[in-house]
């Protein structure tokens, strides 16, 4: 044994363990006692930011995420030090109020978008609507809870007032010391928490699209912190990290080089006309939906009949929502990790549906019944390749249901306006050879509470029925889900269904439709809580009450039956019934350009999608938040866990595999976005081969 080591061991042999041990219990009962509104700031900001995770993860969840919120909470709150005792107050307060409407914000949105809110989405929610009208359409006394924080906080201050705790403490307190004392303790804390960090903890950290695993590991004020940073990073980015993304790029599409479809469907409809209808807020549960035996949808009902109809179909949203699904409509990409490409990547040169068509002599055009700037629409449209938008001030705004002009007045309108079209800049001029057009739907969006379909004669009857009577005759009705978001949706839905069935009407009478493509897509799921689709599936119709989870036909409606809840419509639809029957291969959003590009005769090579009817059972459904869902079961990647569907068995790598691919495909697609890198690598490559 060394001399150090023999030196060592006496020294730990000799050291006094009690006088130890009765010196730290002595500081620990100072700090405690002299420390009073540094523990309240600490404990109640912990329990708040705690609280949050149990109502939106619904639990603690892994406890490193709340020791991450721990240590930020401690080293914030060491800076009041430098403060006098009784200036410390404010201080702390500010830091509690900032942490308590990021909570509150946060349990409002998770319960209503199962996912933490984003300061890119927030930054465009004055003028796009979409998160103000859900948030304040139903509002929860728990959503506040989080108030009680500051408000026992400002109590204890003047409890600490009133028995002379300032003056005794001033007297006393080291502030630069207890500084020190405390960001260290803050700063081994955090040591701790970075170094049970795994790689792809700090892959997901880093990329921000596993909102909630990244809640439940870092805890809600790293989440928060790192969205801030991201977002900020978006506006910057492009100054940093370009070569490194257009090396993949290249890389990715050399190893997955485009190849061209070829099936029963190759250039079945080149030279069609195609109109697009975005049918807002359209859910596929609706489709052969009866309440009292009357159909909720019988014109959506009556077309699935006569077209070829994707029972599997999802949208794949993110922040942005209806624009979301428009972007990865008519590109092949997935929506940006932070932000939305509408308003933060409307700049950027994009293969799309549009472009591709109008190549080929296509007319095409957007129109939706609202403001230009909803949604930054006035700008990203004309970079998706619509020659024109005819937006509000294209109509005579007649009348109004919900957040603008009526779906039975627009179609109305529109019809006009394509009927002109055609006969003026195709027919007559020969401008153009053909046309495409996406008609955006407005009446069907939530809150869901417009007079118009919830009052009157013509509203749908969203009680039941029982066809028992009582003892004086009359039928006993219950409330079923009347007076309920679920119940004004399914009024606004069998609104938006009549108005969708007077322009079918109209374009099966009408000839100059009689070659065209017709395209209807649910845009994505309602925006209404699990909650309220749990009553909703779980209704008892012979009680009138919910169903028990003893009752044997209960639903267990958890996490992965409300996101396999979320399917849309797809419906491709020909007048001449050339296509017919239903799809069930799982596909997206992404999935669609490949599919009826294949069809009208034109080709993405930088989509990353795919054609249905080449991959069929094969494909992958990728969502933003590193989901994933194929024909053998549902991924969840914040838990990594899956539900199997059926008996199927699963290879051991089946999930690794997937896993990869959507993460590389999320990467790559955002990637694209931010860096602009079809425009930036193609200019790049031009330039090299001149100089050859």
């Amino acid at each position: 044994m060394t001399k150090k080591k023999k030196h060592f061991i006496t020294t730990l042999k000799n050291v006094d363990y009690r006088k130890l041990w009765r010196k730290f219990k002595n500081n620990a009962k100072n700090f405690v006692k002299y420390n009073r509104q540094f523990l309240s700031y600490t404990i109640l900001t912990l329990i708040s930011c705690t609280l949050v995770r149990i109502f939106t993860l619904g639990g603690l969840g892994d406890w490193r995420g709340i020791f991450f919120d721990f240590s930020v909470i401690i080293i914030l709150g060491s800076f009041a030090y430098l403060l006098k005792p009784r200036r410390q107050f404010a201080y702390f307060l500010t830091i509690m109020i900032i942490f308590t409407i990021m909570n509150i914000i946060n349990g409002i949105y998770y319960d209503f978008f199962s996912s933490f809110v984003s300061f890119g989405l927030l930054a465009t929610a004055g003028q796009t609507g979409e998160v103000t009208d859900a948030v304040f359409e139903k509002l929860k006394i728990v959503h506040f809870i989080y108030l009680l924080a500051p408000f026992i906080f400002v109590f204890i201050n003047r409890y600490l007032k009133k028995k002379d705790y300032f003056d005794t403490v001033e007297k006393i307190e080291e502030g630069k010391r207890l500084l020190a004392n405390v960001l260290i303790v803050g700063g081994i804390c955090l040591s701790i928490n970075i170094t049970m960090l795994t790689g792809s903890d700090v892959s997901r950290f880093s990329k921000q699209w596993n909102r909630e695993y990244i809640v439940e590991r870092f805890g809600i004020i790293i989440y928060q912190g790192n969205d801030l940073f991201q977002t900020l990073r978006s506006y910057f980015t492009t100054l940093f990290g370009y070569e490194e993304a257009a090396k993949n790029f290249k890389e990715y599409f050399e190893a997955h080089p485009y190849k061209a479809s070829n099936n029963e469907y190759t250039k079945k409809f080149e030279g069609y006309n195609v109109v697009v209808i975005h049918m807002e807020s359209i859910m596929n549960f609706l489709i052969d939906l009866k309440i009292n035996n009357k159909e909720v949808t019988p014109n959506l009902n009556k077309l699935v009949k006569e077209s070829m109809y994707f029972d599997n179909f999802y949208a794949q949203v993110s922040s942005g929502t209806s624009s979301d699904t428009e972007f990865t409509f008519n590109t092949s990409l997935m929506p940006a990790q932070i932000g939305t490409v509408f308003v933060n990547y409307y700049n950027r040169s994009y293969v799309t549906l549009e472009k591709l068509l109008a190549e080929k002599g296509y007319y095409t055009f957007s129109m939706h019944g609202n403001r230009a700037s909803m949604w930054n629409r006035n700008k990203m449209h004309m970079s998706l390749g619509y020659m024109d938008f005819y937006s509000e001030e294209y109509y005579d705004i007649d009348e109004i249901v919900g957040l603008g002009l009526s779906d039975h007045s627009f179609f109305k309108q529109s019809e006009q306006i394509i009927k002109r079209i055609d006969k003026e800049m195709i027919e007559e001029d020969k401008t153009y050879k053909n046309y495409m057009g996406t008609l955006i739907t407005l009446s069907n969006h939530i809150p869901f509470d417009d007079e118009s379909y919830l009052l009157g004669e013509d509203s749908f009857d969203v009680t039941y029925h029982t066809g028992k009577y009582d003892l004086e005759g009359n039928e006993i009705i219950y409330d079923y889900i009347d007076g309920t978001i679920m119940g004004n949706y399914i009024k606004s839905v069998h609104y938006a269904d009549a108005c969708l069935g007077e322009f079918l009407d109209y374009v099966r009478k009408s000839p100059e439709y009689d070659k065209t493509l017709f395209v209807l897509y649910g845009d994505h799921a309602a925006q209404i809580s699990k909650a309220d689709f749990d009553e909703f599936i779980n209704y008892d119709f012979l009680t009138g009450e919910q169903k028990l989870e003893t009752d044997p036909t209960y639903v267990d409606y958890d996490y992965f039956t409300h996101e396999l809840f979320k399917n849309t419509p797809l419906i491709l639809w020909t007048k001449d019934k050339n296509l017919k029957g239903t799809v069930s291969y799982p596909m997206g959003m992404i999935d669609v350009l490949p599919t009826i590009g294949n069809m009208l005769g034109i080709k993405n090579e930088y989509a990353l999608g795919n054609d249905i009817f080449e991959v069929k059972n094969n494909n992958i459904v990728v969502f933003p938040n590193g989901n994933f869902l194929t024909d053998k079961l549902y991924y969840y990647n914040s838990k990594d866990i899956s539900r199997i569907f059926g008996k199927d068995t699963i290879e051991a790598n089946y999930i690794e595999e997937r896993k990869k691919y959507a993460e590389d495909i999320l990467s790559l697609s955002n990637d694209i976005i931010v860096y602009d890198l079809i425009d930036r690598v193609n200019k790049e490559e031009e330039n090299g081969n001149e100089e050859k």
